[in-house]
């Protein structure tokens, strides 16, 4: 096979572009690794020639038997392509853009009459929405979204509330709103007290305080003293946020009000990605981004550049004027025409020079201990990983896991939970549901689990390793169900944790064992605590496993205690069902104490369908 694709590969053109390496099993084809290159002929060919290549490319190509190619006009349109053909395919074997943590936004919807302050973790991009941040810890962002909400009079009810309220509030009351619900105010009035309230994370925050101290001094003239104290108070906090938040570098002191720094740090097992942002003067704080070096298929100023291509086309955060790299020239050249052809943007990227020089190093340094203290405190997810493939001799460390749980109760209302992490982090929209059988001998796991399995495998895209609640019984039932499909993918269980009493007329003891990973073919389980990382990642999941499975669960026990007597019921439409059932609010128990009257008047139905209900609930 490889001797055919590098026939193949002496064909192509030596013309920049793209190309897709790709696994075709069954008919069915999937895209492993998306590439660009300035000369796809000679990039291609050093796949499948005998140049040196690194243990991942190998990997990789052992898995490739075919490949496709589209040609761009620039290294720039490459750039671009190569970006949107990750989003199409998310190829396993490409880098993915991954933020080390959630920060905190504010948005404000600009399409409402009368917009609020919102905070969110993870904006999304709509038209006509401003989004500021993010934000970093210590700048207490929730806090200065209550104080610019009450300073400035805005509102801070939910739409919904806002659109069925017939009278103003108590906040109206107490001079903490203007109440534009009920036009108490006009349209360009609020939005003048809005702006005030922005030009704090627009880089004219003085105007905002300068009107503050205006009418904290109105209020005092007035004798509303306490109006004013309040005043005072939100004064000094948002000074505190503005002098946080301003950049006090010399470096950028004039001209540049929008810029970001950019630089990496190679480890022995990671590249981190640290990015030093600024917006209108202020100092929002570092994104911090890392990968496995060991996905490096390119040299890493290439690979680098990529993400961050990746992040700023898909970020919803104001882009900067200009981008500080320690790329070289034509990189960076590159990387600004593909800024124009995806943004129509004008980022210039350049390198430090003098000027930005301190700045440089002040994101390296930050770089290197962000990696640092992660391995110190033994957070990183790939150490776990890595370690996981070691445990079951695998060729390449795991990125998907996919963890299984199991929710009964007396045989009743049997559900299970199919939790997905990808490279180590939950992968909530991947999580799934599944109803299961009631079986007439009640609890039977290897029937239950053969079933999740059976219609786990109908949908295809198998993950790399199926992590199991549970000890050796477990594992092998789930082994038994693959084998009976002819699947082979690794499996592991994760032991719930022993707990034993001592206990003596004085005191109580107890001792609690490690959580184990049982693998199978090991006589001795793996004790988690050896790593911490994998132990993180396999608890997290059987924890999530746990809370997913058991939701399902407990809401169809709800539905069925809510509504299996009223479904009994004879002469029950759905209409008089929806109208029993609005109006239940008694137990089984207390309605069995109602007599047919009382149920009618009660229910509110005819005397005959209140009779058919008490007939229905002498029988529980």
């Amino acid at each position: 096979m490889q001797n055919k694709l590098l026939i193949k590969a002496k064909t192509l053109p030596n013309k920049a572009g793209c190309y897709l390496m790709k696994k075709i099993r069954s008919g069915e084809e999937t895209v492993l690794y998306v590439g660009k290159a300035k000369n796809l002929r000679n990039r291609v060919l050093s796949y499948f020639n005998n140049s040196a290549k690194s243990p991942k490319t190998e990997i990789l190509v052992s898995h490739i038997n075919d490949f496709d190619f589209i040609m761009t006009e620039s290294d720039a349109e490459a750039f671009v392509l190569e970006n949107n053909l990750i989003k199409k395919f998310s190829p396993k074997y490409n880098i993915r853009l991954k933020d080390d943590k959630s920060y905190p936004y504010i948005c404000v919807d600009l399409n409402e009459d009368f917009p609020r302050l919102m905070y969110e973790r993870r904006p999304k991009k709509k038209k006509g929405v401003e989004v500021f941040g993010p934000f970093v810890v210590g700048s207490n962002i929730s806090e200065i979204i209550r104080i610019l909400t009450k300073s400035f009079t805005l509102r801070d009810c939910s739409l919904k509330d806002f659109n069925s309220r017939k009278e103003p509030c108590l906040l109206y009351q107490m001079k903490q709103c203007t109440a534009p619900c009920v036009d108490l105010i006009s349209k360009d009035e609020y939005r003048r007290d809005l702006d005030l309230a922005l030009s704090f994370f627009r880089g004219s925050g003085e105007k905002g305080l300068k009107e503050l101290e205006n009418r904290m001094m109105n209020f005092a003239e007035a004798e509303l003293f306490e109006s004013a104290a309040m005043l005072r108070d939100n004064i000094e906090t948002l000074n505190t946020f503005l002098n946080f938040s301003k950049q006090k570098n010399a470096e950028i002191s004039h001209g540049v009000r929008n810029v970001d720094i950019l630089a990496y740090h190679v480890g022995e097992i990671e590249v981190d990605i640290s990015l030093y942002m600024m917006r209108e003067g202020l100092l929002l704080g570092h994104k911090n981004f890392h990968f496995p070096s060991v996905d490096c298929s390119d040299d890493f100023d290439d690979e680098v550049a990529q993400y961050i291509f990746q992040y700023y086309s898909s970020t919803f955060d104001k882009l900067p004027d200009r981008l500080i790299t320690s790329f070289p020239k034509d990189l960076n050249d590159t990387l600004h025409l593909a800024f124009k052809k995806v943004h129509d943007l004008n980022i210039k990227c350049s390198t430090p020079g003098q000027k930005f020089k301190s700045l440089m190093k002040l994101t390296q340094d930050h770089a290197f201990e962000h990696q640092r203290v992660r391995i110190l405190n033994e957070d990183s997810t790939y150490v776990g990983l890595n370690k996981l493939k070691d445990l079951l001799s695998l060729r390449e460390r795991p990125v998907v896991l996919e963890c299984y749980d199991i929710a009964i109760f007396q045989g009743k209302s049997p559900t299970a939970s199919q939790i997905v992490f990808n490279d180590g982090r939950a992968d909530k929209k991947s999580y799934r549901h599944y109803h299961l059988e009631e079986r007439p001998e009640g609890n039977n796991d290897f029937a239950m689990m053969s079933e999740v399995i059976n219609r786990r495998i109908k949908k295809g895209k198998l993950p790399d390793v199926f992590v199991v609640d549970g000890g050796l019984g477990q594992v092998n039932i789930f082994l038994e169900a693959l084998k009976d499909h002819n699947v082979s993918v690794p499996v592991v269980g994760i032991a719930k944790s022993k707990v034993d009493k001592k206990s003596n007329f004085k005191s109580k003891e107890v001792v609690r064992s490690e959580e184990r990973l049982i693998i199978p073919g090991r006589s001795n389980p793996y004790q988690l605590m050896k790593c911490k990382s994998l132990f993180r990642i396999v608890t997290q999941m059987r924890d999530e496993a746990h809370r997913f499975s058991r939701r399902l669960h407990h809401k169809e026990e709800k539905k069925k205690l809510i509504t299996s007597w009223v479904d009994h019921v004879e002469g029950v439409g759905p209409v008089a069902k929806k109208k029993i059932l609005e109006k239940l609010d008694l137990s089984i128990k207390e309605l069995k104490l109602l007599n047919e009257i009382e149920l009618q008047e009660h229910f509110g139905v005819s005397k005959k369908l209140a009779k058919a209900i008490a007939k229905t609930l002498a029988s529980y």
